[in-house]
């Protein structure tokens, strides 16, 4: 070869007396100096390369090249020849493994390195999360546990009409806001909407009032809109209408065009009962709500005629642009007002009643249960911001109340013992009966769609019953309305998903029974009133603004346990995400 290196050849065979002719080896160089050079690296080889264990080599009687050495050196047997001691070369001796220690020694050895090797690939799979902590995840997956869980996404769809489609997510999210959806629904129905639509890089954050979307396509100009919600309006049937819309889009059934026209038409939409009918029904609750709290039928009567002053004055107070504050300040002066006046005439009627009863409708119920949502569902701003709004509210009775009690003492009004009022026991049908009705007269004040009174009244119903079977093992008056409210906030969202609208159309109106009106009374008037009883008045307002907080916070817990119970039941909660 022109390297000058020796090239390893087979052996020869053997002659036929057994000698092996000798080994000829390469070509003499007759270069001096090559030669040198061959020598040496001829000993660094045989220096530096092992000799080949018999194990590497095939049982075919081929015997392996040994490097020349000196003459008194053993040739290697041929794999699978024992030697004198009967142990074959390359494998382990009878009874002992390949490193030579005894079997027996070595299971129990081996086994613990097993398990400790099992251990060690255990525990790195329950340290190692699954992805990391900080890893984004897709706008998408905020459907989870929403009725508009794994919709319908378009793929492949132009940029070019997004700005259109985020102002529809905008005017459907105000929609909502504005008929009393809470937070969570508003994002949840905006996400769904706009993946629906093709938009699938949306930012959605809801702000107290303020709603603000962002869209980045990939190598495009990003867009940002804000809208802000400035008004609310009672309309549970539009809220609904805006949810079933929602499912529809989801469910691929409705492109955008028809969407925009859909949503105009819910908005410019009549409510389902007239102004009179609404002012009607929320004096018959007044009068409902009295009886079943145990007042007679004068005082009933009182109530009526006095919560449809109070819609007189909140309707002259919302023509002149008086804020909400005093409107419902003004109404609650109306209603003690008036019964404190009965009361000096000698009219048969409990005046604590009477207020009980007409400051049902004006407590912001649904803005403490939407409060209580927000705050649970991730939106701490939006959820302060609620609670402040029904805490002023609350504060705005509270004053009213107060003020009316002060002058009608100013005034000579005899003093009232709250601490003992009397009640009528009416039998339980009866009640029954009441509370039936008042729920469906408060629905109706709602502006609940039609089709919803009866089922909101069942679910009324349901926990009316929850609330008499805790109050029969002991539980308690404070308790006892935080368990009914679970029950409602349950059976709530069931009837609601299977009647096409959020969950809060039905639970809102359903709980109306339960809010201790009387309670709120005989704390202003203990404060007011009475002086010397002033920390007894505190602790009994604490304890209604509790159990107010305990009912919402009853209603959004029901709602989370209903969740996995309803999950797959309208059509766009599918297993897969389709998409076209």
């Amino acid at each position: 070869m022109s390297t000058g290196e020796p090239k390893d050849t087979a052996p020869a065979p053997e002659s036929a007396g057994g000698q092996r002719p000798a080994n000829p080896g390469p070509a003499a160089d007759p270069n001096p100096r090559a030669q040198a050079l061959q020598r040496v690296g001829r000993r660094s080889r045989q220096r530096s390369a092992p000799v080949p264990a018999p194990a590497d080599f095939p049982s075919t009687g081929a015997r392996p090249i040994v490097p020349p050495g000196p003459a008194s050196a053993k040739q290697p047997r041929s794999p699978g020849t024992a030697d004198r001691s009967g142990v074959v070369p390359g494998r382990p001796a009878p009874g002992r493994t390949p490193s030579g220690v005894p079997a027996a020694d070595a299971a129990p050895a081996d086994a613990a390195a097993a398990g400790k090797d099992h251990g060690r690939r255990l525990l790195g799979r329950l340290m190692n999360s699954e992805s990391p902590p900080t890893q984004a995840f897709s706008i998408v997956d905020r459907l989870v546990g929403s009725p508009y869980a794994n919709p319908t996404i378009q793929v492949g769809t132009q940029d070019a009409s997004a700005r259109k489609t985020l102002e529809f997510a905008l005017d459907l999210a105000e929609a909502m806001f504005r008929y009393g959806a809470g937070a969570l629904e508003a994002e949840t129905s905006i996400i769904a909407v706009t993946a629906s639509l093709g938009l699938r890089n949306v930012e959605v954050d809801i702000t107290n009032q303020s709603i603000h979307l962002n869209y980045a396509p990939h190598d495009a100009v990003p867009m940002s809109l804000l809208r802000v919600v400035r008004s609310r309006t009672n309309n549970y049937a539009g809220l609904a209408l805006v949810h079933q819309l929602v499912t529809d889009i989801v469910a691929d059934g409705v492109t955008r065009r028809e969407a925009v026209e859909r949503l105009r038409s819910i908005v410019r939409r009549p409510k389902p009962f007239p102004r009179w009918m609404v002012t009607a029904a929320g004096g018959a609750f007044a009068a409902m709500f009295v009886l079943f709290i145990g007042g007679t039928w004068q005082g009933a009567v009182t109530a009526f005629l006095s919560s449809l002053v109070v819609s007189q004055v909140a309707k002259l107070a919302g023509r002149w642009r008086i804020p909400e504050f005093f409107s419902t300040a003004a109404g609650a002066f109306v209603v003690t007002g008036i019964a404190l006046l009965l009361w000096v005439l000698s009219v048969p009627i409990s005046p604590a009643m009477v207020v009980a009863g007409g400051i049902i409708l004006l407590l912001p119920s649904s803005r403490f249960v939407s409060s209580v949502q927000d705050a649970i569902n991730g939106f701490p701003v939006t959820a302060a911001g609620r609670f402040f709004s029904a805490l002023i509210i609350y504060a705005a009775l509270v004053a009213g109340i107060m003020t009316a009690l002060v002058l009608g003492t100013l005034a000579g009004a005899q003093e009232l013992n709250v601490a003992s009022i009397e009640t009528v026991p009416y039998p339980g049908w009866l009640l029954t009966v009441l509370m039936v009705l008042a729920v469906i007269f408060g629905a109706v004040s709602e502006q609940t769609a039609r089709r919803m009174l009866v089922p909101t009244a069942g679910v009324a119903l349901l926990g009316y019953l929850v609330y008499l079977g805790v109050q029969a093992l002991g539980v308690g008056d404070r308790l006892a309305p935080a368990l009914a409210a679970v029950a409602i906030g349950a059976a709530g969202r069931w009837v609601a998903l299977r009647m096409g609208a959020p969950q809060l159309v039905v639970a809102v109106p359903a709980i109306v029974f339960l809010l201790p009106g009387l309670m709120i009374f005989r704390a202003m008037y203990g404060i007011a009133i009475q002086p010397e009883d002033v920390t007894t008045g505190l602790v009994q307002m604490f304890n209604a603004f509790s159990i107010i907080l305990a009912i919402a916070g009853g209603v959004v817990f029901g709602d989370t346990l209903a969740r996995p119970l309803t999950r797959g039941w309208h059509g766009n909660e599918r297993r897969r995400i389709r998409r076209r």
